[in-house]
């Protein structure tokens, strides 16, 4: 047998075997070959959808993308790249033979697995749309949700989005939380934001020298608003409670501090507190009024430093009380 024939037979042998149909899809034959065809589309439409959206992606990093904010480029980006991914498979699954005019069953099929557990996925997704086309929110934004989760969003994708904290943890969050709760964006048009931070002051308190307390310790927090006519440091007494005058620091910050809520709170206690002992002005503690309404009572005063002194020193001889 030459080597031209023997070459032939096996290329045959192949053919045969890579064509040889496994199953039907409709009039068309599933084989080794078609499947193979199938793999090549689904894997060019995934490197296609990745390339397609790293390079838009990069319009902005290249300055190209001047006009469009960041936010637009990434929804944009995002978007294609399920696009393409969707027309992959709709052309994977046409070299397939399937007939996609029969797609009705194929959606059937599907709204029935979603009214059995799939309606959060889905509904995920479709939030995942919503944020990226309305762009409420984006990539970079400071956010405060209803959950009590707060941080930067570093990633919007179709079914969660990751938020960094402030301790540099990352928290996946779906995607429907920000449709359906309450969520606070610190980074829309305003630089600029108030705060209230409430304090206490023991009763018999000078309100001026308090108030003056208060709007010097707003001088010691660097990023405080204090020369805008409209936007001035104020200080209210907002409640007489059990033991104390209940006060309230209003004051504007610029947005950087927001970033930070749980520093700059700290920040401005503690000048507050600074300014206090200064002016000499006491921080209350709880107080209790005792009324006997009648009779009598017996006050023994007991020496508890000695007493102490003695159980932890039972060698030592007692002193006389003076």
């Amino acid at each position: 047998m030459s080597a031209e024939k023997f070459t032939a037979d096996v290329q045959q042998t192949l053919w045969q075997w890579a064509t040889t149909p496994w199953f039907q899809i409709g009039n068309t034959d599933v084989h080794l070959l078609r499947m193979v065809g199938l793999l090549f589309i689904l894997i060019f439409a995934w490197w296609f959808s990745t390339v397609l959206e790293r390079g838009l992606r990069n319009l902005v990093m290249r300055g190209k993308g001047e006009t469009m904010n960041t936010s637009g480029v990434y929804a944009l980006a995002r978007i294609t790249r399920y696009l393409v991914w969707i027309v992959g498979t709709l052309i994977g699954l046409r070299y397939l033979g399937l007939d996609l005019t029969n797609l009705a069953l194929v959606g059937g099929a599907i709204g029935v697995g979603i009214g059995l557990g799939l309606q959060n996925i889905f509904s995920n997704f479709i939030s995942g749309i919503i944020l990226l086309v309305e762009r409420t929110l984006k990539v970079g934004d400071f956010v405060d949700l209803q959950s009590g989760v707060m941080g930067r969003v570093n990633e919007i994708g179709m079914r969660y989005t990751r938020i960094t904290t402030n301790d540099l943890v990352d928290i996946i969050v779906p995607n429907s939380e920000f449709i359906n709760g309450r969520v606070t964006n610190w980074s829309f048009n305003e630089n600029c934001r108030r705060i209230h931070v409430p304090f206490n002051v023991a009763y018999g308190s000078d309100k001026h020298k308090v108030k003056q307390a208060a709007l010097n310790a707003v001088a010691e927090v660097p990023g405080s608003i204090t020369h805008d006519s409209k936007r001035r440091p104020e200080v209210w007494l907002t409640h007489f409670a059990d033991s104390s005058l209940n006060f309230e620091l209003v004051v504007w910050v610029e947005h950087a501090l927001m970033i930070s809520p749980g520093s700059t709170h700290a920040r401005f206690m503690w000048a507050i507190d600074d300014q206090l002992r200064l002016a000499g002005i006491e921080i209350p503690f709880p107080q209790r009024d005792l009324h006997l309404r009648s009779g009598s009572l017996r006050v023994e005063m007991n020496d508890t430093r000695a007493d102490l002194h003695a159980m932890q020193h039972p060698e030592a001889k007692p002193q006389p009380k003076p």
